[in-house]
């Protein structure tokens, strides 16, 4: 009898990484969160940033939606809309 494997915690990445993983610029990504598409985790009473992989999927979509023609402003309009 074999043993389940156990839940891994999400990785977490810092800005940097993030950004190379979804494949934009550090300055995009940054942009990202200053216009609200992305927030990135924040642990309390800490300044650094970090990205799980579910963040790292969104700007991958954010990256692919822009380069088929939707402006950031559609895409951010669209998502509030869904909250």
């Amino acid at each position: 009898m074999t043993k389940a494997p156990k839940p891994t915690r999400p990785r977490l990445v810092r800005l940097s990484q993030a950004a190379l993983l979804a494949d934009v610029s550090n300055s995009a990504l940054e942009y990202y969160i200053m216009i609200g598409l992305v927030r990135p985790i924040r642990p309390p009473g800490k300044r650094t940033r970090f990205f799980d992989a579910g963040l790292i999927d969104r700007i991958r979509l954010i990256r692919r939606l822009n380069r088929s023609g939707y402006t950031l402003g559609d895409i951010r309009e669209t998502w509030l809309k869904r909250r």
